[in-house]
């Protein structure tokens, strides 16, 4: 442990399996919490794409592995439900004007 580490930093040493795991439900909770369907596309994309791999991972179990592929199988119907629904236009409002100039 580094000598600079104090309690409160959230630095864990876990495995790389857990820790992709740990994203990708940090990922979902954002997914809900998000506030619009653009951030929420993005992190469906990543969330899929993360459980493909975790669903490949040689260290976790037969069963495990499957339990993740079909998750994965229905984040990405989710995901091609609601592209199939969205309408082709949507306007885009911003939340505050354009600045006049980028320092």
């Amino acid at each position: 442990m580094p000598l600079h580490w104090k309690p409160q930093d959230e630095e864990y040493m876990i495995p790389s399996a857990e820790a992709l795991l740990a994203s990708t439900m940090a990922l979902m909770t954002g997914h809900v919490q998000s506030c619009c369907a653009e951030h929420r596309e993005a992190m469906a994309t990543k969330i899929v794409s993360n459980l493909s791999r975790l669903s490949s991972d040689p260290l976790l179990s037969p069963g495990f592995q499957a339990l993740l592929w079909s998750l994965r199988q229905r984040w990405l119907a989710q995901g091609q439900a609601a592209t199939a629904v969205r309408p082709v236009h949507v306007e885009s409002g911003l939340w505050h004007p354009t600045p006049e100039a980028v320092q």
